[in-house]
């Protein structure tokens, strides 16, 4: 009982300081990169996405794993996406990379995750979000000339 109620949290209380020295500097370098790459592919998203069936998916991913935002977010920026005549598989592929890889994010995980385990996590998303868009399109087409 006296191990529980105070040595440990004591311990863990300093470590979880620790991390977050660690960690803040980190955030703070990352939110500024993204600042500065947000703005760019808001303003080229149609000159990057030129309709292409093999490259859209590919680009979205880059694109997506370029920037980094929460899911939420993610429904109102894939809508303008369509609105703005990019196709679904790219917007797909786009939201998926966006909320899941995070190349700007990558220092960070590394500190907290280590190395190995935040590069093999990138790049199985990377690649499974440009996969899973070409499979909601195919899904999507196949329902609709179901009915």
């Amino acid at each position: 009982m006296n191990r529980i109620s105070g040595c440990c949290p004591k311990r863990a209380f300093g470590q979880t300081i620790n991390n977050f020295k660690i960690a803040i500097p980190v955030m703070l370098g990352i939110f500024m990169l993204l600042s500065l790459i947000s703005p760019f592919i808001k303003k080229h998203n149609t000159d990057i996405f030129t309709g292409n069936f093999i490259l859209d998916p590919l680009m979205g991913a880059l694109m997506g794993s370029a920037s980094f935002g929460i899911p939420i977010t993610s429904y109102i920026t894939g809508g303008e996406l369509l609105n703005s005549g990019i196709n679904l598989m790219a917007v797909t592929a786009f939201m998926l990379a966006w909320t899941t890889v995070g190349v700007v994010m990558l220092p960070l995980e590394i500190s907290t995750l280590g190395k190995k385990f935040a590069i093999t996590r990138n790049v199985i998303n990377f690649l499974f979000s440009i996969v899973i868009a070409i499979l909601v399109v195919v899904t999507i087409n196949i329902i609709s000339d179901v009915k």
